[in-house]
């Protein structure tokens, strides 16, 4: 554990134990094709909610990671926030740098450090943390209905994790709209965010430096992550925690018919370690890959900042989301939370 991350748990009196695992998970490994991530249907869901449960259940505490097909967003939807995404991405330099990322809101680039590779990932982003957007919208002038558009896929995202979320917290024994409540965006406490990602185009001079990742090793701060991938932009690698010391990863081929979801540290924290929150990467694409662009939209469903995490077993002790989470970003974005 580095020393930022040393006095982050001195000053909080709390064990950041992900950190120190992260920090293990720089090297490049080994790839398997032996692990299956599933693919669980949502249509129609109230009837078949307990149904759904299990099995969300079931591949979640298998490698912490599925995908879920006929969610409700409708693929038009996914694709003009796609073309706002790369729009906004192609914004010159300095239009960006009028928007920085402060308290997960805003732009960045190359600002993000994984304790597992300290160096950072090759990539820019622009988050979405509704109530903390005050002049970080981008102009009308400059880029017409981003706000709009962005959004309103950022509801659509939102109501897609309170439904998968309602099944985790059915299978913990707590009241279905639990997680709803937790995660309310008509409060200003409210932090979930959209995070809209560029990986950078490889640059042919380094294209086989092995020590640069598109994004390190790492797990997500929040309960449950939503991302969305373009088919032919691969990268994407999950570890589960069982092969963390051979560190096996297996590849998550893109769909765009699919959302790829996987469990994260606060759901961990909050089942008692029975949801597990798993590393995963996106890796640098190999020479006879395409080398091009990347985009991706991640959605990350992260309890209002009043909320206490306290788990059915008080394995961990009782933490507010936002004391946990702004842990989490200050060991990764220094000086950002």
């Amino acid at each position: 554990m580095n020393a930022n991350m040393t006095n982050l748990a001195e000053e909080n009196n709390y064990s950041l134990e992900e950190l120190q695992k992260e920090s293990r998970m720089g090297a490049l490994g080994q790839e398997t094709f032996e692990r299956e991530v599933r693919v669980i249907d949502l249509s129609d869901f109230e009837q078949r909610k307990y149904d759904i449960a299990d099995q969300l259940w079931s591949a979640a505490t298998d490698i912490g990671f599925f995908q879920v097909s006929n969610h409700g967003i409708d693929l038009d939807q996914i694709k003009n926030a796609f073309e706002m995404t790369e729009n906004f991405f192609n914004l010159p330099e300095h239009i960006k740098a009028q928007y920085p990322l402060n308290r997960n809101a805003g732009w960045e680039s190359k600002a993000q450090i994984r304790p597992s590779t300290s160096t950072p990932d090759q990539k820019e982003s622009y988050q979405i943390t509704r109530p903390r957007m005050a002049g970080l919208y981008p102009s009308e002038h400059e880029l017409p209905t981003f706000k709009t558009t962005m959004l309103e896929f950022e509801k659509s995202c939102w109501q897609v994790g309170m439904k998968i979320l309602s099944c985790f917290a059915y299978k913990l024994g707590f009241a279905d709209n639990f997680f709803a409540l937790a995660h309310d965006p008509d409060q200003e406490t409210y932090q979930s965010t959209l995070r809209m990602l560029h990986y950078y185009a490889i640059d042919p001079a380094i294209k086989d430096q092995l020590g640069l990742w598109r994004a390190g090793a790492h797990t997500d701060f929040d309960c449950l992550t939503l991302l969305f991938q373009r088919k032919g932009q691969g990268g994407l690698q999950v570890c589960p925690g069982k092969d963390m010391e051979q560190q096996q990863w297996t590849s998550i081929e893109p769909r765009d018919d699919v959302i790829t979801c996987n469990i994260g540290d606060m759901l961990m924290r909050w089942s008692d370690d029975q949801l597990p929150s798993n590393f995963h990467r996106v890796k640098n694409p190999e020479a006879h890959e395409y080398q091009g662009p990347r985009y991706s939209l991640a959605f990350f469903c992260q309890a209002n900042e009043d909320v206490v995490i306290e788990s059915p077993k008080k394995k961990y002790p009782v933490i507010t989301a936002k004391e946990y989470l702004k842990q989490r970003i200050s060991a990764n974005f220094e000086g950002k939370y």
